[in-house]
């Protein structure tokens, strides 16, 4: 049976129009006369039977059928013109690896280490995405995750690497900072919190023994990276695990005042569906990351 599918010149123009909100623009992106863009979007508003765009003086405006039409369009091009590229690219093979990835954990761990596994296997190609959150392999093109948290996706296997040891880390320069200074004294200082971790001061200062009135106060940001900068720029102290900022540590502008810590409740994973986990390019990846996380161990 023949699917109910517009074509995709007519996805193509509506698509650019939509973005641009305007036929002239979308002609000029897509190389197209502005009567063919008309002529397309027409055949599709046909097609559809909804009005698409609203003709007014100053141009066309999206009516409330091509907002929700265009937000759902958008999107499934873009991923067609990705397995179109990467066919291309790599001549239809089946070794290439779509991964998800949290990504300060992506930058600053696995790329400076992902050459050694290209070396071992030069046919497979490793494409990366960032995700922070947990989802449905069956909703997306990903072949696995690395992800920090808990363990349990339904469906899949998770392969442990390793857990953070976070440290308090600030720019030398912050005021009230020392070289040296007690749990009791790191409170004093304004704090930095990160969204995905609510609770990591708490537990930092429950594992000192210390009662810290403030320890859910402060600027909350999503990414090791970002509390990494706001550290630099001297806008409080933040827990970081040392191995995603020894650049940071070497170059001097991020101390840690306070060297304890204790290793995090939640730990990085490999995330594998299940019905993925046979694949060999996907095998030898996790056999190699598996490894390589021990090695640092």
């Amino acid at each position: 049976m023949r699917k109910k599918i517009p074509s995709t010149a007519a996805l193509l123009a509506f698509e650019a129009a939509a973005r641009h909100q305007s036929f002239t623009r979308a002609a000029d992106e897509l190389a197209l006369t502005q009567s063919a863009i008309c002529r397309q979007i027409a055949g599709l508003e046909d097609f559809l039977g909804v009005a698409l765009f609203r003709r007014t003086r100053r141009g066309v405006q999206l009516t409330e059928a091509g907002v929700s039409y265009g937000r759902q369009i958008g999107p499934r091009l873009d991923a067609i013109e990705r397995d179109t590229l990467a066919v291309m690219a790599h001549h239809g093979a089946a070794s290439v690896l779509e991964l998800a990835v949290v990504p300060t954990f992506a930058t600053r761990w696995l790329l400076p280490r992902l050459a050694g596994f290209q070396a071992q296997n030069p046919e497979v190609v490793v494409n990366m995405s960032t995700q922070t959150r947990p989802f449905l392999f069956d909703q997306t093109e990903f072949d696995a995750a690395i992800y920090f948290g808990d363990a349990g996706w339904p469906g899949t296997e998770a392969h442990f690497l390793m857990r953070e040891y976070p440290v308090p880390v600030c720019s030398p320069a912050l005021p009230g900072v020392r070289a040296q200074m007690s749990a009791d004294e790191i409170a004093s200082l304004p704090l930095l919190q990160q969204s995905t971790r609510p609770y990591a001061w708490r537990h930092w200062f429950e594992a000192a023994g210390v009662e810290a009135a403030r320890d859910m106060a402060g600027m909350r940001l999503e990414l090791f990276s970002m509390l990494a900068q706001a550290a630099i720029e001297r806008m409080g102290v933040a827990l970081i695990p040392p191995f995603l900022i020894q650049h940071e540590l070497a170059a001097g502008v991020l101390i840690t005042p306070c060297p304890r810590s204790s290793p995090s409740t939640r730990a990085y994973y490999l995330i594998v569906p299940e019905h993925k986990a046979e694949r060999p390019a996907l095998t030898r990846f996790r056999e190699w990351l598996v490894e390589a996380a021990k090695a640092e161990a």
